[in-house]
Formats: C-alpha cells, sequence, structure tokens
C-alpha cells in the first residue's frame, strides 16, 4: 500500500482565470482542430467533441445531426452490418466511429462490418477497464488487422498506461474512470481518478509519443467542456449533456406532477406533465440486463439508472455547448481552439482541508 499526497482535481475544484484579449466578439473564435494521428496516415479536421457510445447517446441519427456541426459519435456497439444500409451514404466518414468490445464476436462483428463498409476509418475500441493485459493485446491486435484506421481506446487515467496503449497501437487514448453522471465505479469499487488530474497527466504523456486523448466524463456543462480543452485533451466525449434528445431515440415517458400553481377557473391545483427518457451506464443493471439478460453473480452494477428531461432535438444544446467554448475563448484571448490551452490558467476554488496541506 502506498499514499499519493499530490493534490489531484476535478472540473468543479477549479475556474479558467480571465486574461486580456484583442478578440472583438465570439464569432471570430476558430473552434475546428487539425490532427495527424501516429498511425493512421490521413489528417482529420474538424470540431473536437464528440458523442458517447452510449446506449441513447451513440446513435447513427446522432451522428447525422452532429457531423452537420463537424462534431464526432461514437457508436453504440450494438449496430450490425445491416444496420449501417440505410445510412452509411449519408454519414461523414470523419465524423464517427464503430465501437467495439474485446471478445471474439466482437472482432467478428467488426470485421464483418468494415469488410463490407471500407470506407469506414475509425474504431473506437471500448472497456471500463483499459488495464487488463488482455485489453493491450486486443489493440494490438486491431492495429495489426487495420493497419490505416484511426485507432481509439480506453479507459485509463495515468499517464504510464496512456503510453503503453500508444505503444500497442493506439492513436487517440480514452481518459477517465468513474467520473460520468450515470457511472458508480468510484462508489461500488473505490477506484478513480480526478478527471482534471487525469487529463493534464494523460494529455503530457500522449502528447510526448505524438498521441492524442480524449477526456470522456465528467462534463455537466459547456464550462466543463472547456476545462477539458483547456488541461489538454484533444476531445472531449460528452454522455450525459446529449441524453434525452430526440436524436438518442430513447423511449419517452410521461410523469404527472402536481404543480404549487392553481387553476383559477376550478381552483384546484395544475397537473403538469413532464415528457422524460431513460438514461443509464453502460455498466448498469438496465444495461446488462438488456444485452446478457441478467446480471452475472460474479459482477456488480458500475451504472445507475435515471430518467432525463426530454429536450427535443440536439442542435440548440449543440449550440448552446460551442457558445460557451466560443466564450471562453474570448475571455482568455485564445483566437483557436488549438490555442486555448496555451492560455489556460487554472485556479483552484475547492476548499481542501488544511490537514492536507499541513501533512505536505
Amino acid at each position: 500500500m502506498r499514499i499519493e499526497a499530490d493534490v489531484k482535481l476535478d472540473f468543479s475544484d477549479v475556474l479558467i482565470r480571465p486574461k486580456r484579449s484583442e478578440l472583438k466578439s465570439r464569432k471570430d473564435v476558430d473552434l475546428t482542430r487539425k490532427f495527424k494521428f501516429k498511425y493512421a496516415k490521413f489528417e482529420w479536421t474538424g470540431i473536437p467533441i464528440m458523442a458517447s457510445n452510449m446506449d441513447g447517446v451513440g446513435t447513427i441519427e446522432m451522428a447525422l445531426s452532429l457531423q452537420e456541426y463537424g462534431m464526432f459519435t461514437t457508436l453504440v456497439k450494438c449496430y450490425e452490418a445491416e444496420d449501417f444500409e440505410p445510412y452509411i451514404e449519408r454519414l461523414n466518414p470523419d465524423r464517427f466511429a464503430i465501437s467495439t468490445g474485446t471478445s471474439d464476436h466482437d472482432f467478428q462483428r467488426l470485421t464483418t462490418i468494415i469488410k463490407k463498409y471500407p470506407q469506414i476509418k475509425f474504431i473506437c475500441i471500448d472497456v471500463a477497464n483499459g488495464y487488463s493485459e488482455h485489453f493491450g493485446s486486443y489493440v494490438s491486435k486491431i492495429r495489426k488487422e487495420f493497419p490505416d484506421h484511426v485507432i481509439i481506446a480506453g479507459n485509463v487515467v495515468t499517464g504510464d498506461m496512456t503510453q503503453e496503449l500508444i505503444l500497442r497501437g493506439a492513436d487517440i487514448i480514452k481518459i477517465g474512470i468513474g467520473p460520468g453522471s450515470v457511472c458508480t465505479t468510484r462508489l461500488q469499487t473505490g477506484v478513480g481518478y480526478p478527471q482534471l488530474s487525469a487529463v493534464i497527466e494523460c494529455a503530457d504523456a500522449a502528447h510526448g509519443l505524438g498521441a492524442h486523448i480524449i477526456s470522456d466524463g465528467g462534463c455537466a456543462t459547456p464550462g466543463d467542456v472547456a476545462k477539458a480543452l483547456g488541461a489538454g485533451a484533444d476531445f472531449v466525449m460528452l454522455g450525459g449533456m446529449l441524453a434525452g434528445h430526440e436524436e438518442g431515440k430513447g423511449d419517452i415517458f410521461e410523469e404527472h406532477v402536481i404543480s404549487d400553481l392553481v387553476d383559477p377557473s376550478t381552483g384546484k391545483q395544475i397537473v403538469e406533465v413532464r415528457k422524460l427518457v431513460q438514461f443509464y451506464g453502460m455498466s448498469s443493471e438496465t444495461a446488462m440486463k438488456k444485452k446478457f439478460n441478467e446480471v452475472y453473480d460474479y459482477r456488480t452494477a458500475e451504472g445507475g439508472t435515471v430518467y432525463v428531461p426530454y429536450k427535443g432535438r440536439v442542435d440548440k444544446t449543440i449550440k448552446d455547448i460551442l457558445g460557451g467554448l466560443r466564450s471562453t475563448c474570448t475571455y482568455v484571448g485564445a483566437p483557436t481552439l488549438k490555442q486555448l490551452s496555451r492560455c489556460t490558467t487554472f485556479v483552484i476554488v475547492h476548499r481542501i482541508s488544511n490537514d492536507v496541506f499541513i501533512k505536505r
């Protein structure tokens, strides 16, 4: 057993300090990024915001909407080759990734899809725990099988494992264990890492090897997205912020709530009807029962199930996120998103126990 005494930070622990700026308007900020990848030999240009490969978020319909803004979607793992047939001509191959697990069935499914649709460029190898030797070996296997594709792999939270997965063949590493709004890994296992510090440390490790990282989880507001990018993340992946929209194709439920308002014509309290959409973590009991029809005796659920307000089309949320990012850049004097991390100074606002500082 050992203890690391260094202070580690989440998004809620900091604010970004404003700086003098020569920008006259938010519209002058360029949010597009250009990336060259370590292994895949092509250049990507777009806005580096990603929809997570979660049920109710990473759908083909979401990808079609987000690509109109230059954004990206990692698709859920349940899509089979035939599911792409009605959409493949409309999907921009620079704007989505096929997601896969690490089983033999996953490998066969992935191979079938890419063989049928060779225009696909991105593969996301997604597991909850990226620290197993099996996972590292699987990344190497996918790199050997698909040498020209961009490989996204994760999740991890430390610099050493970030570099390990890069050397195994990944171009982009997903960073985050436990920060998601419907993830209960930290509660169930005690395992995790504060997300802002994880991004800072893993970005440094990845950039030294010419690779990139995604901050995956923990963003509840546009300001959190800005903090992740300011900390050095190349991409930010969103789940909860994009849940509840029409494009997620989730079931819509109605909730009847007695309000404090009174109908003057009847003298009775008004009953409000609210539309809700089910949203759950991909290691939740809901997800496991949907995929396996049961929760196996040897494991526990590491995700929650909640009902979020139905938000309609995703366009308003996208504009809110992008508008917040542009504002951040104007506050710190960054004319482009690429320059945001260079212009970012974080101020710690969370009150940490004095005992921590005394012991240090």
